[in-house]
């Protein structure tokens, strides 16, 4: 009796000691089977330990908490964090559980649906874009703590909803172009679509950079490049001030980032001819430009030669080539050696067939012009002239007028007095055949008014390039009459051949030449 009793004691002794000790197991079992068996539930607790202290906060949260997982809570950033209904406000939860609502409402909101049907599940529809605002609201106020689970769940649910394949674009060869105004398609997914990316705009522009890279790196970057391409105006805005953003908050992505947009354009530019997102690729590297280090690195430059100047080339320059000219001017600021280049690759480029194209080129050459330092400016002075002299004697009555403008810009006007013993000479001949045979009046105007400059900027130098005209002429005039008697002469003996030719001669009997 003694060695039982004894037993006894040692038993009771033991299980008094193991009720003191937290066991958090047993707590998370109890919480599973709250709400699913009343009968186990009551049966977790008969086990000598007393739950009579703290009963009425337990209740409390068990009316509100749902535990979806029995994992013991570990040290690691998944395991063990309580997954709350995502559906309860966060109103209704205490301090400590929001965090928890907050990831679990991520998780939730990273169901696509089909908004190609309207009426098909509208009701969860409407209950994902309540929760997305919800969970706007959550972050705007500040309340949201970016934690490893935290951030996972925020980029993983951006992945779902955001990173999509666009359907293919279907363009005739003989459409498009820089005239052409098409109307914006607009995405049917935006009410989510403008939750989401709202979200992840505040949550880079609150994270840290350090903590945030290893969720915002180089294929999620990849990946959000590839949306410029969307046809809706409203989503390429918002990728534009998500990117500026990644871009100045994290530095270590800026090598990648600009080699990325690098290939963009070198696709469209070589290869597809057609992107949505140029422009505003474009607006970002504006800006972008504008903070580089002097002297400018290597690679900025490789940047302005092999992507920012070929962009001239497709047909739909139009839609970006305010944006493009921004970017060219703010390397020229950065450095004016660069203004030579520029407009030898705009030379390159020159639309011959394009005249609105021709508009646009103009006026960026007036742009860099105001830019280009005298040195500068006399190493591609005479191509430059020889182009535009084609230029102000151009049937496009658009194009001369926009040429002669030229003239009216005091900085040009002052490049071209000081070098006007090479420019006038190239562009003389073409102001002498508008006031001779250009049909519009404005241009005709245009020219008699630089004529007129050109005679009180230097008139010795005017009557040179006259009489310089006129051998020219005369020389033309005798070249054009040779070829005249040239060719009568070549006509008048091809006529005599045929004469000959018509003379039939005695046709010979065929002789046989094997022997019979």
């Amino acid at each position: 009796m003694s060695i039982s009793a004894e037993n006894c004691c040692i038993a009771t002794m033991l299980k008094q000691i193991l009720s003191k000790i937290p066991r958090k197991s047993s707590k998370s079992d109890s919480f599973d089977s709250t709400g699913i068996d009343s009968g186990n539930n009551s049966n977790n607790w008969d086990s000598g330990v007393s739950c009579t202290n703290g009963g009425h906060s337990f209740s409390s949260r068990l009316n509100v908490v749902k535990r979806v997982s029995s994992a013991v809570f570990p040290a690691s950033i998944m395991a063990g964090v309580e997954a709350v209904e995502p559906h309860i406000s966060f109103k209704e939860v205490s301090n400590l559980q929001k965090q928890n609502l907050f990831v679990s409402k991520l998780n939730f909101c990273c169901k696509v649906f089909d908004f190609n049907d309207p009426d098909k599940i509208a009701a969860q529809q409407d209950i994902k874009h309540q929760t997305l605002m919800e969970l706007v609201d959550f972050v705007s106020s500040g309340s949201a703590k970016f934690n490893e689970a935290a951030m996972a769940a925020l980029c993983k649910m951006c992945a779902i909803n955001l990173f999509r394949v666009f359907p293919p674009k279907y363009l005739s060869n003989n459409t498009g172009g820089e005239t052409d105004i098409e109307e914006p398609m607009f995405d049917p997914y935006w009410s989510h679509l403008q939750c989401v990316y709202d979200l992840l705009l505040r949550f880079i522009s609150s994270v840290d950079a350090k903590a945030a890279k290893k969720h915002i790196d180089h294929a999620f970057i990849v990946r959000l490049l590839d949306l410029f391409d969307s046809e809706d105006p409203r989503e390429r805005d918002c990728l534009k001030t998500i990117l500026h953003r990644i871009y100045g908050n994290f530095m270590v992505h800026r090598p990648f980032i600009r080699k990325a947009v690098s290939n963009i354009i070198y696709h469209f530019v070589f290869e597809t001819d057609h992107h949505n997102g140029i422009a505003e690729l474009l607006e970002i590297f504006g800006s972008v430009i504008s903070g580089f280090a002097l002297p400018l690195k290597e690679e900025h430059k490789l940047f302005l030669w092999r992507a920012l100047i070929p962009l001239h080339k497709p047909k739909s320059v139009g839609v970006y080539h305010q944006q493009l000219t921004y970017c060219v001017v703010q390397f020229i600021d950065k450095d004016p050696k660069l203004a030579s280049t520029v407009i030898r690759g705009l030379l390159k480029y020159w639309p011959v067939t394009n005249s609105q194209k021709e508009l646009m080129f103009i006026s960026e050459i007036e742009e860099i012009l105001e830019m280009t330092t005298m040195e500068e400016f006399q190493k591609i002075m005479v191509p430059l002239f020889r182009r535009m002299g084609c230029c102000l004697n151009s049937s496009h009555y658009q194009v001369a007028e926009r040429a002669h403008l030229l003239w009216n810009n005091e900085r040009i006007l002052n490049l071209i007095v000081h070098n006007r013993q090479v420019i006038v000479p190239l562009v003389f001949s073409a102001l002498e055949r508008n006031a001779q045979n250009h049909w519009n009046q404005a241009v005709l105007n245009l020219t008699q008014n630089i004529r007129k400059m050109f005679c009180e900027m230097d008139e010795e130098l005017v009557l040179a390039c006259r009489s310089k005209l006129e051998e020219e002429d005369s020389m033309l005039s005798l070249k054009a009459e040779k070829r005249r008697l040239t060719w009568e002469r070549l006509e008048n003996a091809a006529g005599f051949q045929s004469a000959a030719d018509n003379i039939l001669a005695p046709v010979k009997p065929a002789t046989c030449s094997v022997a019979c």
